[in-house]
C-alpha cells in the first residue's frame, strides 16, 4: 500500500475507491477493455453483494462509490475484481489487435518482476485509495458528483450524462451500463 494513507477497516461501509493501472498507463482507450470492467461490475452486483452507487472508467483508472454486503466484504470484492479483470484484460491484449501489445506487456511484466507481487503481469496498482465515507464524514453526493464530472474535466464530453462509461446517465433518469443504487 505504498503511498496510500487510506485503508479498508470496516468491510461493509460505503467507500470512495480509485483503482489505478500501474504507472498510470492509458489502457482504457479501447472499448473492449472498458467492456470487461463493465461486465465484471455487473457480475459483482448480481453475485458478490456489490452495492454500486457511482462509477466511471477513465483512461488509466476507475472510480467507484460502493459498499459490499456480507460475507465477501470490500477487501474480498477488490481482490477478486482486480484479479479477474487484470487477467481478462491482459488476455485481451495478447489475443486482440493491440498496436501497443509488446510495450504494454513489457511494462506489466516489468512491474510484476519489480514488485514480486504476481507471476507474469501486474496490471493494477496495489492501493485502492479507499476512503471510508462514514468514518471521514464525507457526503456521498459530493464523491458521486466528483466521479461523474471526471469525463467533463478531461474534455471527453460536454455533459456528464453523455459519457457512456459512467453511472451519470442513471442519475439523469436514463439507464446506464451497470446497475447502480441511485443515492
Amino acid at each position: 500500500m505504498a503511498g496510500d494513507n487510506y485503508f479498508i477497516k470496516d468491510q461493509y461501509t460505503p467507500y470512495f475507491l480509485t483503482c489505478t493501472i500501474i504507472r498510470w498507463i492509458d489502457v482504457f482507450t479501447r472499448k473492449s477493455y472498458k467492456d470487461i470492467i463493465v461486465e465484471s461490475l455487473n457480475y459483482c452486483v448480481q453475485h458478490k453483494g456489490l452495492e454500486l452507487y457511482a462509477w466511471v472508467i477513465m483512461s488509466n483508472h476507475i472510480h467507484l462509490v460502493a459498499k459490499v454486503k456480507p460475507p465477501l466484504g470490500m477487501s474480498g470484492f477488490l481482490r477478486d475484481f482486480k484479479k479477474f479483470t487484470s487477467k481478462k484484460i491482459v488476455a485481451a491484449i495478447i489475443e486482440g489487435p493491440e498496436s501497443r501489445q509488446d510495450w504494454l506487456l513489457d511494462k506489466f511484466n516489468f512491474e510484476a518482476r519489480r514488485t514480486r507481487r504476481t507471476e507474469n503481469y501486474k496490471f493494477w496498482k496495489d492501493d485502492n485509495h479507499a476512503i471510508d465515507l462514514d468514518q471521514y464524514q464525507i457526503d456521498m453526493q459530493e464523491k458521486i458528483h466528483y466521479i461523474h464530472n471526471n469525463p467533463v474535466r478531461a474534455g471527453l464530453v460536454h455533459f456528464l450524462e453523455d459519457y457512456v462509461y459512467s453511472s451519470a446517465a442513471d442519475y439523469a433518469d436514463k439507464v446506464g451500463l451497470v446497475k447502480v443504487c441511485v443515492a
